[in-house]
């Protein structure tokens, strides 16, 4: 899927060079003259990275900056300037700058900034996406059985049985990925930490026992699905 950019810069000869690089690496490029135009653009579509030159008619690049942070406080902004002097460079990043680069600049290196703060910018997407979703009740569904997060616990057909806090975690896991593919690896990771060593045994003998737990039939699950050679799927 093609990023959308936005540029807004005076200087005709700068800013056809940057429309004609950017639709030649397969961006989506959106261009104004001038702040006031560059503000009624980002108005009417969503981007997913500004480039603002400092000093525009009618609006400077500092102002249109200030008028998007009020507005949206994650979308990348970069910053060129014909300016060198490091005040310039500061006031740009304490009024919600993410970069900048002086004019000339290189081509090569300005993709390079750019790349780097769309990836910057799809993490920090995922990370919300993924922390809208972390907050669980304290007590929720899990299959037929009952998950208490407070006292650790699992009830099923009347039954309480007590949960690891590694067996919790799974299930937290499992809970925020419905009908999801987990790989051992993505399982590991998410309830062992990134910098766990062991093996995906350990993860394997974890499911056998939460399955006695939540499972009328523990040996012929219908919740935590075993994917001979990748992972599990939870089906809710």
């Amino acid at each position: 899927m093609k990023a959308n950019i936005l540029i807004a810069e005076d200087d005709s000869s700068i800013r056809l060079g940057l429309i004609a690089t950017l639709e030649s690496e397969n961006y989506d490029v959106t261009s104004a003259n001038d702040g006031a135009q560059a503000l009624q653009l980002f108005s009417q579509k969503k981007y997913d990275l500004i480039i603002l030159d400092v000093m525009m008619p009618h609006k400077s690049g500092y102002d249109v900056c200030r008028e998007i942070r009020a507005s949206n406080a994650s979308v990348p902004v970069l910053f060129l300037t014909a300016k060198g002097e490091e005040i310039d460079k500061v006031v740009g990043l304490k009024i919600g700058a993410d970069d900048y680069m002086s004019k000339p600049f290189g081509i090569h290196e300005l993709l390079a900034r750019i790349e780097a703060l769309l990836r910057r910018s799809r993490i920090n997407q995922e990370n919300n996406n993924a922390n809208s979703v972390d907050v669980l009740p304290p007590t929720f569904q899990f299959g037929d059985a009952i998950v208490d997060r407070k006292k650790f616990t699992v009830t099923l057909d009347d039954k309480v049985n007590p949960l690891s806090a590694r067996e919790l975690k799974l299930v937290e896991i499992f809970v925020k990925h419905p009908n999801e593919v987990l790989t051992r690896d993505q399982l590991l990771n998410a309830a062992w930490g990134i910098e766990y060593y062991g093996t995906t045994r350990t993860l394997d003998q974890h499911i056998v026992q939460l399955r006695k737990k939540i499972e009328a039939q523990p040996n012929a699950p219908k919740n935590i699905l075993t994917v001979h050679g990748i992972g599990y799927r939870y089906i809710s």
